[in-house]
């Protein structure tokens, strides 16, 4: 036997993985609900500072330019 782990996308699918389990052909040893984590802390450190800094500063004047054209 093999234990493999899956990601499950759709909440159906922990109905046709109840029914698989009743007719023993899998057996679900643990169900883990993650907690959500925010974006910020998900992709904190994963750019380099200088060019979060430049992304930064671009993003913050695009929303003053987009701003000052609905003004």
């Amino acid at each position: 036997m093999e234990t493999i782990l899956l990601q499950i996308n759709d909440s159906k699918a922990y109905k046709l993985l109840e029914d698989l389990e009743n007719l023993n052909i899998v057996k679900v040893l643990e169900r883990k609900v993650q907690p959500a984590q925010k974006l910020s802390e998900k992709y904190a450190g994963k750019l380099p500072a200088a060019i979060a800094d430049e992304l930064q500063k671009y993003v913050a004047e695009s929303r003053n330019e987009w701003e000052n054209k609905n003004i």
